[in-house]
């Protein structure tokens, strides 16, 4: 058991130590965030957008500056989660494989990665709550940073998906955040007109963003939202394990077989002193 703790506890440093590393990653946690969801805030109309909201069946009409905060903080959590990641998992992907060969269990390699995205995940989620916090006064609060924090680990598993299956780090950073810009803006009713069109259930955080606006704008907690959410991570956390075994397989080559056998002739030589075929075997014979 101890033994396993300390491999746990080894790995999980390094991930953290890792991150740490990462100064673009650190710098975007500090400044991206306030300034992203602060600014939404600021420059969008605070006009009435009256929508009927899916999770609960109620219609509201919250403040458009307000709304747009919501997912703008979705967007910039799921953003800077996947990122961070993203490159954890690009660069150290080699690392990884390496202690996987020398024998350094893969299963702890992965819990390490996994509570290394929880941990992230919660301090993002909080820290964008406290933000929003300070503009205007959500419904519920907690609620909200359950919706943030949930979107943040789909985000971060999908990540490691990216980082061990994408061969340069341009097609990554490309694809996750085209995939969350399309994603929340697309259930923005300020954005989008379809907001409420079916197909949007579909995208990777619509239980987040059915969650945080009821947190935002209701009294209603909607608990099995946030249970799609989670469902979305475990496909996506399914993913990351498909892809990390993938990413650090044995990629040497296979010893050879052995020859083929040789003919029963040269296999079975006959032995020393053994008569050949057709030898006279009488005691007289030379």
């Amino acid at each position: 058991m101890r033994r396993h703790l300390s491999l746990f506890t080894t790995a999980t440093r390094y991930d953290l130590i890792e991150h740490a590393r990462n100064r673009f990653a650190m710098l975007l946690i500090v400044f991206f965030i306030p300034t992203w969801v602060g600014l939404v805030y600021l420059t969008i109309p605070d006009r009435v957008t009256p929508f009927q909201l899916a999770a609960t069946g109620q219609g509201l009409a919250p403040a458009g500056n307000e709304l747009t905060q919501i997912t703008g903080a979705l967007n910039a959590v799921t953003l800077v989660t996947g990122f961070m990641m993203f490159a954890a998992t690009f660069t150290g992907g080699r690392f990884d494989r390496r202690l996987a060969m020398a024998g350094y269990p893969r299963t702890h390699l992965v819990l390490a990665k996994a509570a290394s995205l929880v941990l992230a995940s919660a301090l993002l989620a909080a820290y964008a709550t406290a933000v929003m916090c300070a503009a205007w006064a959500p419904r519920q609060p907690y609620q909200l940073a359950a919706a943030l924090f949930c979107a943040a680990l789909t985000y971060g598993a999908m990540g490691v998906v990216v980082g061990s299956l994408l061969c340069r780090e341009v097609e990554g950073m490309f694809a996750l955040v085209m995939t969350s810009v399309i994603d929340v803006a697309l259930q923005n009713p300020m954005v989008s007109a379809g907001a409420d069109n079916p197909l949007t259930r579909l995208l990777p955080t619509y239980g987040s963003v059915q969650a945080a606006t009821a947190a935002g704008f209701s009294a209603t907690a909607v608990p099995a939202y946030l249970a799609l959410q989670l469902l979305w991570f475990a496909v996506t956390v399914l993913l990351g394990l498909l892809a990390f075994h993938h990413r650090t397989r044995n990629a040497l080559p296979r010893p050879a077989r052995s020859a083929t056998a040789e003919p029963s002739e040269a296999a079975h030589p006959e032995a020393p002193g053994t008569p050949a075929v057709g030898q006279d075997l009488s005691p007289g014979s030379p």
